[in-house]
């Protein structure tokens, strides 16, 4: 099995198989993601056939969770959950938040090569970052407390929080004022347990 079956595959289970056309842009992003990992450190994975389940398949276990039009992805690092999530949500506008310089290269080039018209590319540090979102998500931002003190300020009302999480990390204390929703992430293949804490007000 090649890679784009493989992220193929991927789709059909996470039930996004009227999105498998993506499959060759997720392709070429994963291929972007290794050709610049030989010169600036966007991850630990560079087994392209790892990244499908660490990555790809990871970001777009949540979308079940996406609503509201403005999401923001917070850290977002390679681009992560970020990209592959607005090539499957062509109608939602995506703001991709890193305070690295060369990450934020990466992932405003990564969006000229892939053509996606739906993303807009911002080097800041989130509390320094102003504006109103329906959702923002984090997956290797921070600890989900600090998640919450730095990010909250950007939510509009009625919004929502999206922290990805391993099993260790999904007991937190929040601030007064917030309560939180747990999700079991369905990840294919992927052995280790997965989760999304939804947090509002």
């Amino acid at each position: 099995m090649n890679l784009k079956e493989k992220i193929e595959r991927g789709l059909v289970a996470l039930s996004l198989e009227s999105h498998v056309e993506v499959a060759e842009k997720l392709e070429q992003y994963l291929a972007l993601i290794t050709k610049w990992n030989k010169v600036t450190n966007l991850t630990s994975i560079d087994n392209p056939e790892q990244m499908v389940l660490v990555h790809l398949l990871d970001s777009l276990s949540i979308q079940p969770y996406l609503s509201g039009q403005r999401i923001l992805d917070v850290g977002s690092g390679a681009g992560l959950p970020g990209i592959p999530l607005a090539l499957i949500n062509e109608d939602k506008d995506f703001i991709l938040l890193d305070s690295n310089g060369k990450k934020t290269r990466f992932m405003l080039q990564a969006t000229i090569e892939l053509g996606i018209k739906n993303i807009e590319v911002v080097q800041s540090r989130a509390q320094d970052f102003q504006g109103e979102f329906d959702q923002v998500v984090c997956r290797a931002f921070t600890g989900t407390e600090d998640f919450v003190k730095a990010c909250s300020h950007l939510l509009a009302p009625g919004g929502s929080l999206l922290a990805m999480k391993g099993p260790a990390e999904r007991e937190v204390t929040l601030p007064p004022g917030f309560k939180q929703t747990i999700h079991q992430l369905n990840v294919p293949d992927l052995l280790s347990e997965r989760y999304l804490i939804e947090i509002g007000q």
